[in-house]
């Protein structure tokens, strides 16, 4: 559905563009002199170039040009639900580890329950790091989303489990979950068990935030089968931009073989860092080749996420006065735009 606030896809193809990637350039070690500074930098004339960078920085703010280098896009304040569901059901996938899936989840769900929508967090990763992000040991469940997928005496309104955040749910996981993979193998139709399982609960929720795993086997493709959209995080580094070809390639195969209606949402630059100029070229590169894809909202590197991932709850509770918060509820408004 469109929206006056949409943004409009790049004109190339997804796949076209994630190709173009192969043929990025970072600059040279030379190049990035002032990155990492050394007692010699410490001087008058890094100082003077320090203060030189945040007043260019401060004048783009000013001129509305986001991290990304685009003119911030105008996002409206989402309007109150009269009801809630169905829900739309968002794949948090990378198959690069560490790049922020499980943390923007957890952020965005939070976020998102903030401006009125009921959401599902989904763990569908056997680490559960999504299920100890939120406080629960994954080790001391009985029954997880394992349970669900593999006996059908189970249902999935069992397991669900409240969190400490209004209006946000969980779905835990627990290293039980790696088994499915291998038994699903021999299911009919096993590519849909995940829309299966959520088909009963959809109508009660407006968000299902699914957090995969960093692969591209047969749980992430469930994953990707049962979701409208995907949400991709990119770290802003080389090796993690590199990566994405291979997982715009299984988007592709799945949006042709087994669920048409998936599209890319939207693509996170995670971990940036403004300081160094090679963030700044992974995060040209990356808004060249997918356009108007990229969010304007950009997740900054911060101590206060790995904060809040020991005190078992989002940013936007542990911390909510922080720049964080503040990105992920910017980035729950432009999910709801689009």
């Amino acid at each position: 559905m469109s929206t006056p606030n949409e943004p409009a896809k790049p004109s190339a193809s997804a796949g076209s563009a994630a190709a173009s990637l192969h043929q990025v350039t970072i600059a040279t070690p030379a190049e990035h002199d002032g990155d990492e500074p050394s007692e010699d930098t410490i001087s008058s004339r890094g100082r003077k170039a320090k203060r030189a960078k945040e007043t260019k920085q401060q004048e783009r703010e000013r001129e509305g040009i986001g991290p990304t280098g685009r003119p911030l896009r105008e996002i409206p304040e989402p309007r109150p639900l009269e009801r809630h569901g169905p829900a739309l059901v968002m794949a948090m996938c990378n198959q690069k580890g560490g790049v922020g899936k499980t943390t923007s989840t957890i952020n965005l769900g939070a976020a998102l329950a903030e401006c009125g929508r009921r959401v599902l967090l989904v763990d569908f990763d056997p680490q559960g790091a999504l299920s100890v992000g939120l406080g629960i040991q994954p080790h001391e469940l009985d029954q997880t989303v394992y349970n669900v997928i593999m006996e059908r005496s189970v249902s999935i309104t069992d397991v669900i489990r409240k969190t400490r955040v209004d209006g946000v749910d969980l779905l835990p996981s627990n290293i039980d979950l790696s088994a499915a993979e291998v038994q699903l193998v021999a299911e009919v139709g096993r590519e849909h068990t995940l829309l299966r399982v959520l088909r009963p609960v959809m109508n009660d929720y407006d968000y299902v935030l699914v957090d995969c795993q960093p692969s591209l086997g047969l749980l992430t493709v469930n994953a990707l089968t049962a979701a409208d959209g995907v949400i991709i995080p990119l770290e802003c580094e080389f090796f993690s931009l590199r990566g994405v070809a291979l997982l715009i390639d299984t988007i592709e195969k799945v949006q042709e073989r087994l669920n048409p209606k998936l599209d890319i949402t939207g693509i996170l630059a995670t971990m940036y860092d403004p300081r160094t100029l090679h963030s700044k070229e992974v995060m040209a590169r990356v808004v060249e080749a997918f356009g108007d894809t990229v969010f304007d909202t950009v997740i900054n590197r911060t101590v206060r996420f790995p904060e809040t991932t020991v005190a078992g709850e989002p940013i936007t509770t542990w911390a909510p006065k922080s720049a964080g918060a503040a990105a992920y509820r910017a980035l729950a408004r432009e999910v709801i735009a689009r």
